[in-house]
């Protein structure tokens, strides 16, 4: 008996065979017309032809004899990640924008980025088996502790543009962060350099001018609300984009670590129930808004992600305002 799956929203506009090769990955394009042909394959019952654009809440007919096309169990990549097809669904429910050239997620805290060695599940991977006849492609990172917005190019076109956009500091990004600290001044700028971890005023004083360089980080924060003179919301504007910046100049700039930051957090400063609130190895860093210029029609696209519900409950326990 045939199955019927549903179009969903981030699905709405893909083309019938795309959205069938990403279902089926091993299906060749030839069966795929053979049963479209053959009226095995139909969307809100109607016969079809294969280049139809599929909408939000098509159904679509999906013959029992292809089953053996689809991503089952576990994969495992070259590279030695596994994850099965509920890890990819569940992927596939963070996207929040999805087009031709770019595929935008809202990115899990604990997911990393990027492969590598004793990396189980990692963003790249994952998308090229969402997505396996687009060529996928980072263009920025996140931290795999820190949650928010991603994008990821599907084209060489769109990785040059984003790249370079990214690079040359026109793609702008917003954070949110909790900070374990009353920051002071509300509003700054902190600029400074960085050097494995460390943050520096003067370089010049370093290796005397041997050795690796130190690279510049500037940061705008705004604090947007405080509690208790002791934890802080505040919005970052990184202006550079140096390993860990929000966080070190959290740490040592303004003296407030990230709550939950367990590589430069320190000791939690406060007593009673705010104590057990910050107590917690979930690092509460989000990137939540990226404004960007689209690399095919050039249109600037700004996108915002819902705060991870792991942060939720402690900005309402805080009375702090979730964007």
């Amino acid at each position: 008996m045939a199955d019927f799956i549903t179009v969903s929203k981030v699905e709405d506009g893909t083309r019938l065979l795309r959205w069938f090769l990403r279902q089926f990955p091993s299906m060749p394009q030839r069966e795929f017309y053979k049963l479209c042909r053959g009226g095995q394959i139909r969307v809100n019952s109607k016969r079809v032809r294969g280049t139809e654009i599929l909408r939000e809440g098509d159904a679509v007919r999906v013959p029992p004899t292809i089953a053996g096309y689809a991503i089952v169990g576990h994969k495992k990549t070259e590279s030695g990640e596994h994850f099965s097809l509920t890890d990819l669904e569940e992927l596939r429910k963070c996207i929040i924008h999805n087009d031709a050239d770019v595929v935008v997620f809202n990115k899990p805290a604990g997911l990393a980025v990027q492969g590598g060695t004793g990396i189980r599940k990692s963003i790249d991977k994952m998308a090229a088996a969402l997505f396996p006849y687009d060529k996928i492609a980072l263009v920025h990172r996140l931290d795999r502790e820190t949650s928010g917005i991603l994008v990821v190019a599907k084209n060489q076109r769109a990785a040059q543009n984003l790249s370079a956009q990214f690079q040359n500091k026109t793609a702008h990004k917003e954070y949110l962060a909790l900070l374990n600290g009353d920051v002071k001044p509300a509003h700054g700028v902190i600029d400074n350099f960085m050097l494995k971890g460390q943050v520096f005023d003067n370089p010049t004083r370093l290796n005397n001018g041997t050795g690796p360089r130190p690279q510049r980080a500037i940061t705008e924060y705004d604090v947007l609300s405080n509690a208790a003179g002791c934890v802080s919301w505040v919005r970052f504007s990184p202006k550079t984009g140096r390993t860990h910046q929000l966080r070190l100049h959290s740490a040592f700039s303004l003296n407030a670590p990230i709550v939950g930051d367990s590589l430069y957090g320190g000791r939690c400063m406060v007593d009673g129930p705010l104590e057990s609130v910050l107590k917690t190895n979930n690092l509460f860093l989000f990137a939540y808004k990226l404004t960007f210029q689209h690399p095919a029609t050039g249109r600037m696209i700004t996108l915002r992600a819902a705060v991870p519900e792991f942060m939720v409950p402690v900005m309402r326990f805080l009375e702090f305002k979730l964007p």
